[in-house]
């Protein structure tokens, strides 16, 4: 069988915090772990940059690093820093954010984020796989050279809708899915990633799932640390959206049910959520980004338990063995 991936989506407010976690996740033999540069926080490719220094063996992702705040080539110069000093570890995750972040934070228009986000992968890729990029296009200007290449440098592109996954298809060396049904990524999102390839005339790239795992058999605790973790989603017009066309109507009024929660979350206990795992990786999944949702009274403990668990059950997938 396939090996797969497993990872972790490490969440905190500084530098410092993230940094232990990212250590301990290496301790615990965690096989990836993944930052998020959200707003104006902590920048997700300066952490790992630091993150590479102090680890060993966990290999470091960006999921994602939003493309309108910064030039292909500056974000091209941080990865050389990370890919220079934790060699073969790196996973460079773009995405164009949305319009109302973009345009409310930056005040830049957020005009044609597809075709935007093509282009960046372009230079991303001709700069880092190849060591040179020459382009003129529609929305950037990138003419540079390089001294050595990383051809071991993933460019992935965050996918959410159907579109999304065709342009990842076409261009990038992975798609990102985010808080995703799994029947949406099963019925619309593979078959665009495979069809934006095919008009490349390209093998379709990877699939990067995120899955946010929640590890409670109480019912009442799951749902309400989902609720709390992931509630504002369907508030979101391109998540709405897409919740709606995956089947979950409810979203239309900006509601998470619980039908959502079965169809985008694993929980229950470690048999379930192991099951509920390879199910995404049936489908295709060729790396899993856990999202731990810490339920109960001890978040701490919860959260303890969620990563011995993927540490665990990465061993199984990292193998080709099935999960459950």
């Amino acid at each position: 069988m396939t090996s797969v991936t497993m990872g972790i989506v490490a969440r905190d407010t500084t530098a410092p915090a993230l940094l232990d976690a990212i250590e301990q996740l290496d301790r615990r033999g965690v096989p990836a772990v993944w930052l998020t540069t959200v707003g104006a926080g902590v920048d997700g490719p300066s952490v790992l940059a630091a993150a590479a220094t102090r680890t060993e063996r966990i290999a470091l992702g960006s999921s994602v690093t939003p493309t309108w705040p910064r030039h292909p080539i500056v974000l091209a110069q941080q990865a050389q820093v990370i890919a220079q000093l934790a060699p073969g570890r790196l996973r460079l995750g773009i995405g164009t954010s949305s319009r109302d972040s973009i345009e409310g934070m930056f005040g830049v228009p957020f005009h044609a984020p597809l075709a935007n986000l093509k282009e960046y992968v372009r230079v991303l890729k001709d700069l880092l796989q190849r060591g040179k990029v020459d382009l003129d296009g529609a929305h950037y200007h990138a003419h540079a050279t390089i001294s050595a290449t990383y051809p071991d440098v993933p460019v992935l592109a965050a996918t959410l809708i159907a579109k999304s996954y065709e342009a990842a298809g076409e261009a990038a060396d992975g798609a990102i899915s985010w808080v995703t049904p799994l029947e949406y990524i099963q019925r619309r999102g593979l078959p665009a990633l495979r069809a934006g390839a095919a008009r490349a005339n390209r093998p379709a790239p990877a699939l990067y799932a995120h899955v946010p795992v929640c590890l409670s058999t109480s019912a009442a605790d799951v749902r309400a640390a989902v609720s709390e973790r992931l509630g504002f989603y369907p508030q979101l017009k391109v998540w709405r959206d897409m919740f709606v066309d995956a089947g979950f109507a409810d979203a239309a009024e900006g509601k998470w049910s619980d039908a959502l929660t079965d169809g985008t979350v694993a929980h229950g206990d470690e048999a379930r959520v192991a099951k509920r795992l390879q199910a995404f990786i049936d489908a295709g999944a060729r790396e899993i980004l856990v999202e731990v949702v810490a339920a109960g009274p001890d978040k701490d403990k919860s959260y303890d338990r969620a990563t011995a668990f993927v540490a665990d059950v990465a061993k199984t997938a990292l193998a080709g063995g099935r999960l459950g």
